[in-house]
């Protein structure tokens, strides 16, 4: 079996979700389970919070369908709505929370005959400008909603651009805009991701939405996940499985990018690019080989990849190495890439085998 594993830890995503509610006390809070659970397995998370979480939050029917398949009374709110007018009638068969996000979908849903009523979570485009309604077509279309047969609860739900920069002025400018609105009928509120159910009180409202931190990693740039008091849950393990001594002046990989500069030891892990360890980390970007740090050494490949073990020289074939986990942030390899801990975590891809422990 070709060694390369990503460790999955049930008990700190379930650490990682109390987190949420103790910042957020009172309120209850959906569990971002999209994109296979930000790469955990959505099964086996859904699984876990079966009895903690008050909801789940996904982006799509199939999605959704996978959650309500393994807890039939969860709260599961639909994030961009449905794509097709048919949905609505899946919708309503599956009992999600639908989310209205602008007119097109608010016809589609006024225009269906559904078996029961949905709870519709209308969107604001408070500032990102990628999805919802302005303020004035909200106000608009509030009352219709409101009196609609189609439709049970009638909330309201926007997403920050900038939560993760803190004090960033736009997102003082979102919760305004949120704000601005309340004055309108509604059952329930939903504002803040992740950013803001660490830092912003103020947007907690009815219901917060955790995402990346359920998994352990950081939404920001400047605090990292320990010092949120928040696990990592996941760990992505490969092995030694070549150790060669390199010469001054010889290269490493293709491209040949990085050459040695000292007489070299080299090791090739069983990593690469098809796996989701991403293609563009440079030479550099941090590994941990038996405990002990390494750097890259030239381009990702498709199946491995090749790291410096030069001040390493007890390391050997075999040797256990880490490419993120508990003892390296996620986030900190992110870094190095030039991209972010989300995308590392939903890119493990299918071929690389998940062990859960609990």
């Amino acid at each position: 079996m070709r060694p390369l594993v990503a460790h999955v830890d049930l008990a700190a995503i379930r650490h990682n979700y109390a987190v949420a509610k103790r910042c957020a006390p009172g309120r209850e809070a959906f569990a971002v389970v999209k994109a296979n659970a930000y790469g955990h397995g959505a099964r086996e998370v859904v699984s876990c919070l079966h009895d903690e979480a008050d909801g789940f939050a996904v982006a799509c029917l199939e999605e959704a369908a996978e959650v309500r398949a393994l807890h039939a009374g969860a709260r599961i709110l639909l994030l961009e709505g449905c794509f097709e007018p048919a949905e609505y009638l899946i919708a309503a068969q599956l009992r999600l929370d639908v989310a209205v996000q602008g007119p097109e979908q608010a016809q589609a849903l006024l225009a269906a005959q559904l078996p029961s009523a949905l709870n519709v979570w209308m969107k604001l485009d408070t500032g990102m400008h990628r999805l919802g309604f302005s303020p004035e077509a909200l106000r608009d279309w509030h009352p219709r909603l409101r009196q609609a047969p189609q439709v049970a609860e009638l909330n309201l739900m926007s997403h920050f651009a900038n939560a993760d920069l803190r004090g960033d002025e736009l997102t003082e400018d979102q919760v305004a805009c949120f704000l601005s609105v309340l004055d309108l009928d509604f059952d329930q509120r939903s504002l803040a991701n992740s950013a803001a159910v660490l830092t912003i009180p103020a947007a907690h409202m009815d219901w917060v939405r955790p995402g990346i931190m359920l998994y352990g990693a950081t939404p920001f740039s400047d605090i990292g996940a320990a010092e949120l008091g928040l696990r990592p849950a996941m760990s992505l393990e490969a092995q030694l499985i070549a150790v060669r001594e390199v010469a001054v002046g010889e290269s490493v990989g293709y491209g040949a990018t990085w050459v040695a500069e000292r007489p070299s030891r080299v090791g090739t892990v069983s990593c690469g690019y098809a796996d989701g360890y991403p293609r563009h980390a440079p030479s550099g970007t941090p590994v941990l080989v038996g405990g002990q740090r390494a750097a890259l050494a030239g381009r990702v490949s498709m199946d491995m990849l090749a790291v410096d073990l030069t001040d390493l020289p007890e390391a050997a074939v075999g040797d256990r190495v880490e490419l993120w986990g508990v003892n390296l942030p996620v986030d900190e390899v992110a870094a190095h890439a030039g991209t972010i801990g989300y995308e590392l975590l939903t890119k493990v891809t299918a071929r690389v085998p998940r062990r859960y422990r609990s």
